[in-house]
Formats: structure tokens, C-alpha cells, sequence
């Protein structure tokens, strides 16, 4: 039986993957040169497509990593001396707090418990931050972050760098790059790939501050912000990338391109109206974020009486897998993922099964 995927993450393959990856295997693109042409070509392919996609100017760098995890770190490295400051709702915007102690920087964080957003006029930004790190979307909580909070956020702390976590999100926020420093995301979410390619818009005020950095500090040796920019000049990586991820990743993205983001955007805004009106109107189901202007577009986080367990193993009997719900909320949770690669057709197919449990 096939099955189709409404996890958050890795998450249902978008609909073309098999076509690409066939045209990837003929061409024999697994075995060319990372200095070669061709591969340049691609890889400048891959960031073009990217661009016109996400309306990146050519002030950031499209750059390419291991996992958007590793953004984390990078992005610490590369923007913080000393100090950072976190916005936490979950366990994912946690874990980037988390890292900066690991790198011995001075954390400060804002926390809220899970299910609840922020915006911009609650948020006190600690004087000596060099960093504000925000979470579009928590994969955790199914809570996003409205992007002219984080707009505002920025407008209010100029001097500050502003990091945009969209892992679970892109391409759906319309951030305005003239005012955000850098973002991530990784692809095996909405852009409906397999795991094991991050990716990682960043400024050249980003590269100017890691340059200073590291007459001091340590910005890390593998893969560092500056040798990273200095290869992505000459549409390279500075270690063997993942060929056949951002070969596939801009193809999708050329798809995604050919239907329109704003299009992308108005049919995710449908599928979870819809979704939200549902697990609403129904006995056994709440919504988890109680506020309207934070429910998340992307990963819609319900509440359940029945065991999450039982309606998981229930609706894959019926050929669709749910995603459990993250952490503490695992046994009485469920996060459906409303990304591209499924259809309004398969939403309303969920529903209409759920509807019947």
C-alpha cells in the first residue's frame, strides 16, 4: 500500500523527486568533479532558482551545509563575541540556546512554555547581544512567529543581528532580506526532499563580524563562514557537497518557481484553514496554540483525547501517516504536516478519514 506522509519532518516527497532523481542517476551527476564546470553550473543553478524563490538579494549568500542543525552553530560562530540572546517556545529554538552555551558564549533567553508566540513590543532585548535568535516555526508546538513581529523585532534593535530559524517553514514566510541578516532551513520538510542538506542565507555584515571574530576567537575550522563565502563566489563548496541534494533541491525549487511562491502560500493558508476548522468543530480534538495569529501555517499541532498512538496506527491503516506529537506532548498529540508536496485533495482526504475515527 502507498502511503502518503503528513509527518513534519523527514516529510512526504514532493511529487517530481522521482522524476528528478531518475534524471540525476541517467546523467551521471553522482560521479562528477566538485571543481569541475558542470558542477558549478549547478550548483549556480540551485542558488538562482533559491533566490528568485525567496527574494534573496545578492548582498546574502546562499550557502550550503550538512544539516540545518549545523546553521546553529555557524551562525554562533560567525555573529557572537560574547553575547546572544533567544526567543524559546519549544524544543527546537531551546536547542539553538542551547548550543551558544555549549560554545561558551553568554546565552540570555526570553521562554515561554510551549504553545504560546511572541511578538515584537512584549520582547527586551539584554543591551550587550550581539545576536536576537528567532524561530519562525517550532516544529515542536506548531507555533510561528508572525513575520512582521520579527520585521518589527529587527526595525527596533538596527545594531543587532536577527536569525531566522524557518526549518519547518520555507518557503512559505515572505521575509524582507534588506532587514533580515540570515535564515536556515533544512529540506527534508516543505521542500519535500530526503534529509541531509542544510541550507543558509547570511549577510555580508554576518561575514564582516565572523572576519572580526576570529581575530580573537575561534569561528571554527570546518567550514567557517568566510571560506564557505569565498567557495560560494565561485559556485563551489569547500568540502565534497552533497551533489545530488542540491541538484534535486533546485529542481524542486525551479518547481515551486513555475507554480509561484505566492500561489505556494495561498494554497498552505487553504489546506490549514481548513485543518484548523476541522480539529475546531470536532469532539476528541483541540487546537494546541490557543491564539489564532500564532497557529502555525506549516505543522498543525492538535490535542487529542484518544491515545495520539491509537489514531496514528488507525489513519496508517487507511494509507496516511500522522506525526506524533514532540517531547512531553508524544502521547497525546499529533503534528500534521501541511507542506507542498501534499495536495489539497489529500488534505481533504485526511480530514474526511479522521472525520470518521
Amino acid at each position: 500500500m502507498s502511503l502518503t506522509f503528513f509527518t513534519p519532518g523527514p516529510a512526504a516527497l514532493y511529487p517530481t523527486f522521482e522524476q528528478h532523481l531518475r534524471t540525476f542517476v541517467e546523467n551521471q551527476l553522482g560521479s562528477i568533479s566538485h571543481r569541475s564546470q558542470q558542477y558549478r553550473d549547478l550548483h549556480k543553478f540551485t542558488v538562482d532558482q533559491l533566490r528568485t524563490l525567496l527574494s534573496v538579494p545578492d548582498t546574502h549568500a546562499i550557502l550550503f551545509l550538512g544539516s540545518a542543525s549545523e546553521a546553529w552553530e555557524r551562525i554562533l560562530f560567525s555573529t557572537v563575541e560574547l553575547e546572544s540572546f533567544h526567543l524559546v517556545n519549544g524544543s527546537f529554538s531551546k536547542k539553538f540556546y542551547d548550543y551558544s552555551n555549549a560554545l561558551n558564549k553568554y546565552a540570555h533567553k526570553f521562554e515561554k512554555p510551549m504553545g504560546e508566540g511572541f511578538t515584537a513590543g512584549e520582547v527586551v532585548v539584554p543591551e550587550y547581544a550581539e545576536l536576537i535568535a528567532t524561530t519562525h516555526n517550532e516544529t515542536s508546538s506548531g507555533v510561528q512567529m508572525p513575520v512582521a513581529e520579527i520585521h518589527k523585532l529587527k526595525q527596533k534593535h538596527p545594531d543587532k543581528f536577527i536569525a531566522v530559524d524557518m526549518v519547518s517553514s520555507a518557503p512559505y514566510p515572505e521575509l524582507d532580506y534588506s532587514i533580515i541578516d540570515t535564515a536556515f532551513f533544512s529540506v527534508q520538510k516543505a521542500f519535500g526532499l530526503p534529509a541531509g542538506l542544510g541550507v543558509w542565507i547570511v549577510s555580508e555584515r554576518c561575514l564582516e563580524k565572523a572576519k572580526s571574530i576570529r581575530n580573537t576567537y575561534s569561528i571554527g575550522a570546518h567550514n567557517d563562514l568566510p571560506t564557505l563565502w569565498k567557495n560560494a563566489q565561485n559556485n563551489e563548496t569547500p568540502a565534497t557537497p552533497n551533489v545530488m541534494l542540491i541538484y534535486l533541491l533546485g529542481k524542486i525549487a525551479e518547481d515551486f518557481n513555475r507554480i509561484g511562491v505566492q500561489n505556494i502560500r495561498k494554497e498552505t493558508e487553504h489546506k490549514a484553514g481548513l485543518l484548523y476548522k476541522f480539529i475546531e468543530k470536532t469532539a476528541g480534538f483541540s487546537p494546541f496554540v490557543k491564539e489564532k495569529a500564532f497557529r502555525s501555517q506549516t505543522v498543525v499541532v492538535t490535542d487529542t483525547e484518544a491515545p495520539s498512538a491509537d489514531i496514528i496506527k488507525r489513519m496508517k491503516e487507511k494509507g496516511m501517516v500522522i506525526g506524533s506529537g514532540y517531547g512531553a506532548g508524544k502521547a497525546t498529540q499529533l503534528r500534521i504536516a501541511n507542506f507542498p508536496a501534499t495536495s489539497l485533495e489529500e488534505t481533504e482526504k485526511l480530514i474526511y478519514e479522521l472525520g470518521k475515527l
